[in-house]
């Protein structure tokens, strides 16, 4: 749901119950609550970023909900269900700047020619505010993840159950087994 008014980040800070929004074309785009398994996937992901984070450090794991304000022509921010962010965290606002790595898991409604539009659309803008690596969780196709990165935005490296999925060079040395975002 898009409300078509002029939108600043400062009308994010005062969404109610938490609602999860961006600002693209100067408007809210808010989007609704996910499923159980896309949300169970999106944690595990979250989880696994910060044991990384925990080990080696060199940025910090970020689960779902969380803002990044970016300075596209056409968006403000970003909201991804699980990043990798390697700038400054400085207290109770949104970060600045996109993160190094972002997953996007699909739920009910991220299936279908106009989905697939949005998806990709949204992967560019992630690209252009300078995130190296997007993961496309896809949990009901055969190709679970398709790990795009900003020097070959349209040709993915795909992971599927069994493997260990990897984002580099956003995230160094961390991995994933696939079969976790089921679990």
């Amino acid at each position: 749901m898009t409300t078509r008014t002029s939108s600043t980040i400062g009308a994010l800070y005062g969404l109610r119950d938490n609602a999860k929004a961006e600002i693209v074309d100067g408007g809210l785009v808010l989007m609704s609550p996910t499923g159980g398994l896309p949300g169970l996937a999106a944690t595990a992901i979250a989880a696994s970023l910060r044991a990384h984070q925990r080990r080696q450090g060199g940025g910090h794991a970020f689960g779902d909900n969380v803002g990044f304000v970016i300075r596209l022509a056409h968006r403000e921010s970003i909201s991804p269900d699980a990043a990798w962010f390697t700038g400054p965290v400085r207290g109770l606002d949104f970060l600045e700047g996109a993160p190094a790595f972002a997953a996007e898991v699909r739920s009910n409604g991220d299936y279908g020619p106009k989905a697939e539009e949005a998806i990709a659309a949204k992967r560019a803008d992630y690209f252009a505010a300078g995130t190296l690596v997007v993961w496309d969780v896809d949990l009901m196709g055969e190709e679970v993840v398709r790990a795009y990165r900003a020097d070959s935005p349209l040709v993915p490296t795909v992971f599927r159950r069994g493997a260990q999925a990897e984002a580099e060079p956003a995230v160094p040395g961390w991995l994933l087994a696939v079969d976790e975002l089921f679990e």
